[in-house]
């Protein structure tokens, strides 16, 4: 049986894992293995190994949720939702920032039993550890303090007894000092010329937290006119091709690398580094290096070797987590550099303010808490395995391939944090792409084939309004049409009895029928500015953090990516053998061996796998009878809003829960008036 089973009958469907003790054994215990023998322990130790690793599966909280499922499961989100004071309080509002959680399948019943395993689960506790700088990643006995990276100058965060806050700022001030000289043009290159140009070089954490917050604050206005004149870029992966794209049309002589490595070892980042080295150094000479490459880490000795000016690093601190880093010198130096040091500093300042919310709300009230529960219950008692990330804001690209990394690194565990194997489902497999794009992609699989939570996130102001004279509504409010619609028609769905009364032909009815019943959340946020970006990227850190919390796990070390970059070494050391001294390819079972020889042979294979799996399941991978709902009722979205916008029409024949959302939306006046044409700024 998968982990997750409920069965209670035998040792495989067992919740967690199962201790015996021997009464005639003199408190010697018995732990069952997989083989079926028991190993012997002393009973000291033993007793104080299941002391400190009780798992949550075990509280009755847990047992009561698993039994509630039941019920919820015979319940139709439909009806669920004809229940407007039910759809009221399933709402969370901090700062304009407004939660809708009633379209998941949940209900008040269902939340406070969450609440219940929330203290079980000593959430509270766990959450004032973490700001409090104990060393809650135990496995690398570190603190865990990315929220002291965006902390006031005044507060008080230690790590080791000591305030880190103090040094942060340091650090900061630092980067303010650099960022204002080399955007002032006071800081030159060799040839004399002030660089324009900065290429950020890191990998993971080092580089999608930057990347998200970057394409954010692109079309920003502030932001924008701030960055006039500047290039920031990022190169990750070691494939040439993205040096190639990293480097294209850009001079070295108005170029700043930036080469972010807490060790300065990381495999990928340093080959990367010494390749974009020589593009400068084939172009400027050697001593150009000092003056075009700067670097993030905290190995001076190795910065100084590879010819960087150690006075040139900007250091951070093992309480950093690498996809926790953006709002260190990580991200902070190379967003500086680009768009100056007070936006940046609202951007830690919004990340600041959801801190505050998150330690100090109660759980009720607290989004980071609430969407951690929610997805706690939909992964471990639904059975959901997956989540998708849709952000109607083409500004918002790169949100769900962040925090991608942020949440599966972070929560893809198979132990406790004491070590035990664990029988239930952690984790969530994150995925996503800004709407409407989405919906002409992957909607069509979250519509009519498996059930996927989502999270929908709506901006009410757009960072660039656009309307043109004599449409119905404006670009923004056709995107958000959609963003109103969809959840909806998740929850609803069409019936038979529908489809009949539209006189649709029979051999269609199952193919146009929408089950609905599938669970999401919308995050409405006022606007898109850096204060806002920072908000939303500490929801989402911090509702990772309630997650691994709840499951008794830890969130906060990442194991699972070593025997990957264990294993490369040993075929980085075979392709080289092979390359330069032709030895042959050995030392690898024959699978991976037959791949290699065939890699050195230069040959390549290509296989068409998406008809061949719908000719195997027998269905139609041909139609996308998914995606047309959403459409039918976004064009009621669109309707309703022209008729507020234009001819002040109260918002009517929506739900309660969608009707609300739609109200607050209007409900801020529109940037620009909706008589005349507007244009992009950036």
């Amino acid at each position: 049986m998968a982990r997750g089973g409920n069965s209670n009958n035998g040792e495989q469907g067992h919740p967690c894992p199962i201790f015996y003790e021997n009464p005639s054994s003199n408190g010697v215990i018995f732990s069952r293995e997989s083989n079926g023998k028991y190993s012997i322990f002393q009973s000291f130790f033993m007793v104080a190994v299941m002391a400190s690793s009780a798992l949550i599966c075990d509280t009755e909280q847990w047992k009561g949720l698993q039994a509630h499922v039941g019920a919820i499961q015979k319940t139709h989100l439909r009806n669920l939702m004809d229940d407007a004071e039910r759809c009221k309080a399933m709402t969370a509002e901090y700062e304009g920032i407004f939660l809708d959680y009633s379209r998941q399948r949940a209900t008040g019943e269902t939340m406070e039993k969450l609440f219940k395993l929330a203290e079980a689960a000593k959430l509270k506790e766990k959450i004032e550890k973490m700001f409090s700088g104990d060393k809650i990643n135990s496995t690398e006995n570190r603190s865990v303090l990315h929220v002291a990276l965006r902390a006031p100058r005044d507060e008080v965060i230690k790590s080791d007894g000591v305030n880190v806050v103090p040094e942060v700022w340091g650090v900061k001030d630092k980067i303010k000092q650099f960022s204002e000289t080399f955007r002032s043009g006071s800081w030159v290159g060799a040839t004399g010329k002030a660089l324009t140009n900065v290429v950020s070089v890191g990998i993971g954490g080092s580089f999608l937290g930057p990347l998200f917050v970057h394409a954010a604050l692109q079309t920003d206005p502030e932001a924008a006119e701030s960055a006039k004149g500047r290039q920031l870029r990022f190169l990750a992966n070691v494939d040439p091709v993205d040096v190639a794209r990293s480097i294209k049309d850009l001079d070295p002589e108005t170029t700043l690398v930036v080469v972010v490595s807490k060790t300065f070892t990381t495999a990928e980042t340093m080959l990367n580094a010494r390749t974009l080295k020589e593009w400068i150094v084939s172009s400027l000479g050697p001593d150009a290096v000092a003056k075009h490459m700067i670097a993030v880490s905290t190995n001076l000795e190795l910065v100084e070797k590879f010819g960087i000016d150690p006075k040139n690093a900007f250091a951070f601190w093992d309480w950093v987590g690498g996809r926790y880093s953006v709002c260190s010198a990580v991200g902070v130096l190379p967003l500086s550099l680009q768009y100056g040091f007070p936006i940046v500093q609202k951007f830690l300042e919004g990340a600041a303010s959801i801190d505050k919310h998150f330690r100090s709300s109660s759980f009720e009230k607290n989004i980071p808490v609430l969407l951690g529960l929610l997805s706690v219950w939909n992964v471990s008692f639904l059975g959901y395995p997956a989540r998708a990330i849709l952000p109607y804001s083409q500004a918002l690209e790169k949100f769900a391939p962040h925090i991608q990394q942020l949440s599966m690194e972070s929560n893809g565990k198979g132990v406790s944090i004491d070590g035990v194997q664990l029988s239930f489902e952690t984790g969530e497999i994150d995925f996503g792409e800004p709407g409407t794009n989405g919906q002409h992609s992957f909607y069509q699989l979250i519509h009519q084939g498996r059930v996927i939570p989502c999270d929908f996130i709506g901006v009410v102001k757009s960072q660039q309004p656009v309307y043109l004279k004599g449409e119905i509504v404006s670009n923004h409010d056709e995107l958000m049409s959609n963003f109103f619609a969809q959840p909806d028609a998740l929850a609803y769905g069409k019936t038979p009895e529908q489809l009949h009364s539209e006189n649709v032909p029979e051999h269609l009815i199952s193919h146009k029928t929408f089950q609905g019943n599938r669970p999401s959340l919308s995050l409405l946020l006022p606007s898109l500015s850096a204060y806002e970006i920072g908000q939303l990227l500490s929801i989402y850190e911090h509702r990772i953090a309630v997650q691994g919390f709840l499951w008794g796990i830890n969130s906060f070390d990442q194991w699972g990516v070593e025997l990957g970059k264990s294993l490369a070494s040993q075929v980085r050391k075979s392709l080289h053998a092979s390359r330069m001294e032709g030895k042959p390819v050995q030392g690898f079972n024959s699978s991976t061996a037959s791949l290699l020889t065939r890699y050195l042979a230069l040959l390549s294979i290509y296989e068409h796998r998406i008809a061949v799996q719908g000719f195997l399941w027998g269905i139609n991978s041909f139609d996308q009878w998914g995606v047309e709902l959403g459409k039918s009722l976004a064009s009621q979205v669109r309707k309703s809003l022209h008729a507020s916008r234009m001819e002040g029409k109260p918002v009517q024949g929506f739900n309660s829960s969608t009707a609300s959302l739609l109200t607050r939306y209007l409900a801020v006046e529109p940037s620009t008036p909706y008589n005349t044409t507007t244009m992009p700024k950036v």
